[in-house]
């Protein structure tokens, strides 16, 4: 069965693993590196430095997605009253997309989000990265800005 739940500090090791899987993935794309950003310089104790201080943060809320129990994805937002929120990292195992985990994480942002008062959720998504875009459009989101980029 596919859920999501707040992650917690015993989820750390899955967390860190899922963290540099999606380095990985977003390496491998356009724009990959300005949208992993800090993340893909830390180390590994330093990524999971970064993960405690967003498990700990009341701005912040980290999502571990399951399937079975077992973490199979994470998401981590954050949001201000009056403000769009924003996904700063959401990434599903490639065997477990499609099932409902990525729905069930993006469901508990949203709701995280409506309760602290956000007007939105803003998401970035890769250039050519069709199959997130998709998958954000299928949960009634809109592309509502393209930044442009030319190396000087």
């Amino acid at each position: 069965m596919e859920a999501a739940r707040v992650a917690l500090r015993a989820d750390l090791p899955r967390l860190t693993e899922l963290v540099r899987s999606a380095i990985e993935e977003a390496a491998a794309r356009r724009g990959g590196a300005e949208l992993v950003g800090a993340w893909s310089v830390a180390g590994e104790s330093l990524l999971e430095e970064a993960l405690v201080s967003c498990l700990t943060d009341p701005a912040r809320g980290v999502w571990a997605g399951t399937v079975d129990d077992q973490v199979m994805g994470l998401s981590v937002a954050s949001g201000r009253e009056g403000q769009s929120g924003k996904l700063h990292l959401f990434f599903v195992e490639p065997g477990a997309r499609g099932v409902g985990v990525g729905e069930a994480m993006l469901e508990d942002v949203a709701g995280w989000l409506r309760e602290r008062g956000c007007t939105g959720l803003d998401v970035p998504v890769l250039p050519g990265d069709r199959d997130t875009k998709q998958f954000f459009e299928g949960a009634s989101m809109v592309a509502r800005l393209l930044v442009m980029h030319r190396s000087l």
